[in-house]
């Protein structure tokens, strides 16, 4: 509890423009939280995976590919998440590479446990421990590509639309692929949160959560000249076509299709060896 008898509840996310868009409206207090109070903590998507492996934030930002470990302590909430709606994750490098040469390439990837790195292995048909990965920050991965250190590059957040700029040729468009595959959208990242707060605060607080989402959209040019702070140098323009692929109507709720998207993936990631047998969704209860 806070000295103002409020409750503190640490809050997660990733320093890129559309997880700030979502979370605007609750870290600047444009919404009444009754007795919440918001701890924002703010890292990479990696590091979040990885605070919540070790139960040590309430309510944070992970990836889908993550949360596959989470279950047995994580609710996840059915709004809130990342989702490529036929576009996600792109492999690009100096010359577009086949399926079969990006199999044996050396990859430089944002971090084992993202969901990018999931669905890299799912289109390749290979495990990552037989892939010569090496792992690097995200807003580096460009740059490693650049200067030969790998060979190719799995780009999230703004890369995805900014590696044309820097020269380098798309391989493969992931959400694209799994929508082929799939006819659904590709899961990336979602919002979970701690069950040990207790089921009625976990509510309210994916009340709040929702709400800022909807004051976001309804208040947007607010909310991007707040995002633009996390957006890396983007222009304008780009910066509101990053927030509209991954903060829009599916992140307010993921809807039936948004739920079984998330549900394959993980399935998939089970069959391939990448999440153990237990791996599946705790969904909130409503």
């Amino acid at each position: 509890m806070t000295q103002s008898g409020q409750r503190e509840i640490s809050l997660g996310h990733s320093p890129d423009a559309d997880d700030a868009f979502m979370f605007y409206a609750l870290v600047a207090g444009k919404l009444p939280s009754g007795a919440i109070r918001f701890r924002q903590e703010v890292t990479d998507i990696e590091s979040l995976n990885e605070l919540a492996r070790n139960e040590a934030i309430d309510l944070t930002a992970v990836s889908i590919h993550a949360y596959g470990f989470l279950r047995d302590n994580y609710w996840l909430l059915p709004c809130g998440g990342s989702m490529g709606e036929g576009y996600g994750p792109r492999v690009v490098s100096a010359k577009s590479m086949t399926r079969e040469e990006l199999s044996r390439a050396r990859i430089a990837i944002p971090g084992r446990k993202t969901s990018a790195v999931m669905a890299l292995s799912l289109y390749l048909g290979i495990g990552p421990e037989k892939l010569p990965l090496i792992v690097r920050p995200f807003d580096r991965i460009l740059d490693s590509v650049r200067s030969g250190e790998a060979e190719a590059g799995l780009v999230i957040h703004e890369g995805q639309l900014t590696y044309a700029d820097e020269g380098l040729a798309l391989c493969v468009d992931l959400g694209h692929w799994w929508k082929e595959e799939t006819g659904l959208p590709l899961p990336l990242g979602g919002n979970a949160l701690r069950k040990t707060l207790g089921i009625d605060l976990a509510r309210e607080c994916a009340r709040l959560l929702r709400e800022s989402i909807r004051w976001g959209l309804q208040h947007r040019s607010e909310a991007l000249q707040y995002a633009a702070g996390f957006s890396r140098g983007l222009s304008t323009e780009k910066l509101d076509q990053f927030v509209e692929m991954y903060a829009n109507e599916r992140t307010f709720d993921y809807g039936t299709e948004g739920r079984q998207a998330i549900e394959l993936f993980l399935r998939r990631g089970r069959e391939i060896g990448m999440l153990p047998a237990s791996a599946g969704v705790d969904w909130l209860p409503e």
